[in-house]
């Protein structure tokens, strides 16, 4: 009778454990890759006027541009890329930052950046953005007279924190429709970006 019930026991015991094991153990959510074409990010304005016009947000659990006033990652107009975390610059046709997001630029490629330093995320602001604007200041090279260029610069990579606390990085490869190899600014059609993305969908995690 004994040995029954110690039987029992140990089944019981064992049958807890197994449940305890299967509660504590996490199904992580595949990181996601998507390569985005021609989003177009137009803006009015410039050389010298007022700049305006609205942003075109993007949501990277989507992985496609978003009307949604609250959840949005990051938007983009013209050159400037604004993230949905901290301050409005107080610009024409910004959008009211309401999420969690935030970022910094990293150096190396996007296969080699493969966690992020938390200690270097910031906000938009009343005077900056996170990603800085202007000829590499941020993600790109503006090439002034005869060209006029806007090239994306090698080994910059824009690290983001999501509005509701995720992470993402992306590589922008094109400002141009189409992403031209060799782009003329006399007749390609700009405000077109082409970028490589990578999401990570799981809470917490700061590794690609």
């Amino acid at each position: 009778m004994k040995t029954i019930n110690f039987l029992t026991l140990l089944t019981l015991f064992i049958g807890f454990s197994s449940c305890n094991n299967d509660d504590d153990s996490t199904t992580l959510l595949a990181v996601e890759s998507e390569l985005i074409s021609n989003l177009h990010a137009p803006q009015e304005g410039g050389q010298g006027n007022p700049v305006s016009g609205e942003f075109t947000k993007f949501n990277f659990a989507l992985g496609q541009t978003t009307t949604s006033d609250t959840d949005w990652d990051i938007a983009f107009r013209g050159t400037a890329i604004i993230v949905n975390g901290g301050v409005s610059s107080g610009g024409v046709d910004e959008p009211v930052r309401n999420g969690e997001a935030g970022a910094y630029i990293a150096t190396g490629t996007l296969g080699s950046v493969t966690s992020i330093d938390t200690s270097l995320i910031i906000q938009d602001s009343a005077t900056s953005f996170a990603i800085p604007t202007g000829s590499d200041n941020g993600w790109y090279n503006y090439a002034g007279p005869p060209t006029h260029i806007i090239s994306p610069i090698a080994g910059r990579i824009l690290v983001f924190r999501t509005h509701d606390g995720k992470y993402a990085k992306i590589e922008i490869l094109s400002y141009y429709k189409d992403a031209p190899a060799n782009p003329d600014a006399f007749v390609d059609e700009d405000g077109y970006y082409t970028f490589n993305y990578v999401y990570q969908p799981n809470e917490g995690v700061t590794s690609f």
